[in-house]
């Protein structure tokens, strides 16, 4: 039987099966075997390997527990990291602990969090990104389609509290034609409406009182422990250590009690909405 030659560096799904041929054969296992283990085919296994398959979540996961791989290095993470390419590094693996997730709590400036994003304000900022050459067509598709996949996975079963601020500048920055927005503002007052949610908007006038001056997210997780996520222009950082995170949640409840209440926030929505008619 001939053997195909890996080449890891070639890209990230390379480097996948390259890894999986490696942990297989660490372990003496054949092709057959570790299928059985997973619940795939040698097939299956030996098309990953050479990369003329891509893995998908559930065969990566499969992957971590036939090895007994657990932590940050995992191949479910790598399979993250080949179907968000285009994305910062850190935040797919912040989206996987979003979408379990008991509390959210996130601070946006300038845009609209993609949590609360329409569709079509999805697709006009993907597109500007292609334009501005950052990112492909394809990788703005799967922009796109991660803002849907991060929606569906909170609308679930005890669905998670979601405690939103906004800057000012999120709903005044114009994004696409005057439906796109009309559309988004319209959907910001449905999502204050939702029985597990609380909408906020700090005004511009607040100034120093605002406690951040960047977006910021904090995570409860369902065991209670917290986690936060910020972003600078080369990648997003996950902090786990509560004597990080607990001041940047004091911080939270400070800029909360700041700004006007949700009610005061939807009627100011309601009137941008109504001007973008």
């Amino acid at each position: 039987m001939n053997r195909k030659e890996l080449e890891p560096d070639s890209s990230p799904q390379a480097a996948f099966g390259a890894r999986l041929r490696s942990s297989r054969e660490g372990r003496g296992w054949t092709q057959d075997e570790l299928g059985e283990r997973m619940g795939y085919s040698s097939t299956h296994v030996s098309a990953v390997e050479t990369g003329r398959k891509m893995p998908t979540l559930r065969f990566s996961r499969s992957a971590d527990l036939a090895f007994g791989i657990t932590g940050t290095d995992t191949f479910e993470r790598a399979w993250r990291e080949i179907r968000h390419g285009s994305l910062l590094e850190g935040f797919p693996e912040f989206v996987g602990h979003e979408g379990r997730a008991a509390e959210i709590r996130l601070y946006e400036v300038g845009v609209i969090p993609g949590l609360l994003q329409t569709p079509e304000y999805a697709s006009v900022l993907a597109g500007g990104a292609v334009k501005r050459g950052a990112i492909t067509p394809d990788q703005a598709d799967e922009r796109v389609a991660l803002v849907a996949e991060r929606q569906a996975a909170l609308v679930r079963t005890s669905p998670p509290l979601i405690f939103v601020v906004l800057d000012e500048s999120c709903i005044h920055r114009p994004v696409g034609e005057r439906a796109v927005m009309e559309a988004q503002l319209a959907r910001l007052i449905e999502f204050a409406e939702l029985p597990n949610t609380v909408l906020q908007i700090a005004p511009f006038d607040m100034g120093e009182r605002r406690p951040f001056n960047l977006p910021v997210t904090v995570l409860t997780l369902p065991d209670r422990s917290l986690m936060s996520y910020a972003e600078s222009a080369q990648r997003g950082h996950l902090e786990r250590e509560s004597t990080s995170v607990l001041p940047m949640l004091t911080a939270y409840h400070q800029l909360q009690a700041e700004a006007p209440s949700q009610a005061a926030s939807v009627v100011m929505l309601d009137q941008l909405r109504k001007g973008t008619s």
